[in-house]
């Protein structure tokens, strides 16, 4: 008989939350009892999953008490610092959609497909990466097993859902004449290189996530990265723009079977992906693979994903299916 599990959703209401929903239905994840947390404000709405309907309950520090094998969390990250050691205490395996515990020491940042294996029965606190960092470091494990990884520099440019609702409410006060009341400056045909708070460095926030986030799911330290992140007035989809140089001549037809191999799809030739073309998919998207004559071993290639789905939602809830997999949960 086919083992189910005990599921709480935290930030139930919220653009993540709401993917949680759809993603676990859409896979046919093992439920055997599902709960739906948001704070007080949201609590009481009702939400559908599998065709029942459910109330939305007000998050606690006794939330957990009745038991549940996986805490999804998608509520920022105060509310993750808060309560996700209550889940764990309760013997629930939290993963985490926020930057709260990324690069803490001693709870594992994941993507499965990349570093899987680190993953122990003993991890009660997982982090889910950052979004772009998620779609990016899928291809570059690639790269890095054929030519050996030296140095990363990436440009992003990454849609309003990426911000959650007041990222999107922005951009349709831009259509509507209306000033911003979530981003610094109106993103409405513009494009803003600030995403997350700016450094003493001269770097933001987000840019720093994906350079500490790229070395610690690649398992390199020592990995030359840098990044410019760039929200752009695109609904939804992150496209990422990577040049990379590597200690190995580079061979693109080895390097786009080998992507095409994990389920990366490659576009050849002249033809690229767009935002459009992921938007409500799970598959990441490559294309513009050219080398760079630049520098020696050096390479360029254009990356999308849907930042909601991939870059968040779905990357969690495959964390658990990897879990359940390798028996670990």
């Amino acid at each position: 008989m086919k083992k189910t599990y005990r599921v709480a959703v935290v930030g139930a209401t919220g653009m993540v939350g709401q993917t949680f929903i759809k993603v676990l239905e859409e896979r046919n994840f093992p439920i055997s009892k599902i709960v739906f947390f948001a704070s007080k404000r949201s609590a009481g709405q009702e939400i559908t999953f599998q065709g029942l309907p459910h109330i939305v309950r007000e998050l606690t520090t006794t939330s957990f008490n009745e038991g549940f094998d996986f805490a999804l969390f998608s509520a920022g990250g105060e509310t993750s610092l808060n309560y996700a050691p209550y889940a764990a205490e309760q013997g629930a395996t939290v993963i985490d959609n926020s930057s709260a515990w990324r690069m803490k020491s001693g709870y594992p940042l994941i993507v499965p497909e990349v570093n899987g294996q680190v993953l122990t029965s003993k991890d009660r606190i997982i982090a889910n990466p950052n979004c772009s960092t998620i779609q990016s470091v899928v291809p570059l494990k690639v790269i890095h097993d054929l030519f050996h990884l030296k140095r990363v520099v990436y440009s992003t440019y990454q849609a309003v859902s990426g911000s959650g609702y007041k990222g999107v409410f922005d951009l349709e006060r831009g259509k509507n004449n209306q000033d911003p009341q979530f981003y610094a400056k109106p993103i409405y045909e513009n494009v803003l290189p600030h995403i997350d708070d700016f450094l003493e460095s001269g770097y933001t926030k987000e840019e720093k996530k994906m350079i500490d986030e790229t070395r610690k799911i690649l398992g390199m330290n020592d990995l030359k990265v840098t990044a410019t992140c760039v929200r752009v007035p695109v609904l939804n989809g992150h496209s990422v723009s990577i040049n990379v140089e590597c200690e190995k001549r580079i061979d693109l037809s080895l390097l786009r079977e080998e992507l095409k191999s994990i389920g990366i799809r490659v576009f050849e030739k002249n033809n690229y992906p767009t935002p459009k073309d992921v938007s409500g998919r799970d598959q990441i998207y490559v294309g513009r693979l050219r080398l760079d004559d630049s520098v020696t071993n050096g390479l360029n290639l254009w990356v999308v994903a849907d930042n909601i789905r991939k870059g968040a939602a779905t990357n969690a809830i495959e964390i658990a299916e990897y879990l359940i997999k390798e028996g670990l949960k």
